[in-house]
């Protein structure tokens, strides 16, 4: 790997931001907010950025850059496809659970739903979520798809995984605002009262723990070199991991074939002259 020192800063940077994130929201919900329950109260709204920024932004920042952790390459693919699906899932089943809390919480409160642009924004990226989820177990997991569909499909794989990142960095942005201008009254969010300049800080930190994770990512050098794996050995039983040694041994067969092929000829021509002398 280039740059292994750099990778090991910017990966320990990003864990140690991510964890800070996660005690930061529950720094807020626990002591400048009511806690946390499922009662229909504020307690229960207080889910809802608890397990966005741990399911949406922590997890599925792991998620993303799992493939560029070094000491993985050793592992099978498939089994790195498992890991990163499973953390894909996990924050997915955490971000329904807060939808459930929020909307509980609204109905409870009887507020209306879905009418600002954060709410607009967010469930746009949840749809799209789940819809890529689904999409990649069938392409990347199911032993029917064909490779060539595999390969198509990666760079809309990776571009939308990204820009869906970026997406619930922006809605977990713009929700943070929100609350803060519906929760602060006196003092007002305008005072920049201690509560405001703690959660604000907490936007920051989402901010930089997002560049960081699309820093890793988009790190040619970082990448998980390819695998090539035997037909026989194969976890499917194809060569779908391995299209680049097959086409190159298939490629050296031809040219060698080709090769004997010419030399029975030039050896069929010296037969031929020497039988007409």
């Amino acid at each position: 790997m280039e740059g292994y020192k750099s990778f090991l800063f910017f990966l320990a940077s990003s864990l140690v931001l991510g964890f800070t994130l996660v005690i930061f929201v529950l720094v807020w919900v626990l002591h400048y907010s009511d806690g946390l329950a499922w009662d229909g109260g504020n307690a229960e709204f207080n889910w809802h950025p608890v397990l966005i920024i741990t399911g949406f932004v922590f997890i599925e920042g792991i998620a993303i850059i799992v493939y560029r952790l070094p000491w993985t390459w050793k592992c099978s693919k498939l089994l790195m496809k498992c890991i990163h699906a499973g953390l894909h899932l996990t924050a997915t089943i955490l971000v329904v659970v807060a939808l459930v809390a929020v909307f509980d919480f609204h109905n409870a409160k009887h507020i209306p739903n879905m009418y600002s642009l954060h709410s607009w924004v967010g469930l746009t990226v949840v749809i799209l979520f789940v819809l890529q989820l689904v999409v990649s177990i069938f392409v990347y997991l199911l032993p029917i798809t064909p490779v060539s569909l595999r390969a198509a499909f990666m760079p809309i794989h990776v571009y939308s995984g990204l820009l869906l990142f970026g997406g619930v960095i922006a809605t977990a942005l713009m929700g943070i605002t929100e609350k803060l201008i519906f929760s602060l009254k006196s003092p007002s969010y305008s005072s920049l009262p201690p509560h405001a300049i703690f959660v604000n800080t907490l936007g920051l930190l989402i901010v930089v723990f997002g560049g960081l994770i699309l820093w890793i990512t988009t790190r040619p050098g970082w990448k998980r070199p390819p695998e090539h794996v035997p037909k026989d050995q194969h976890p499917f039983g194809s060569a779908a991991d391995d299209v680049s040694t097959t086409d190159y041994n298939k490629e050296k067969s031809d040219v060698e074939l080709n090769s004997e092929a010419r030399k029975r000829n030039l050896k069929l021509d010296d037969a031929g002259q020497r039988s007409t002398m």
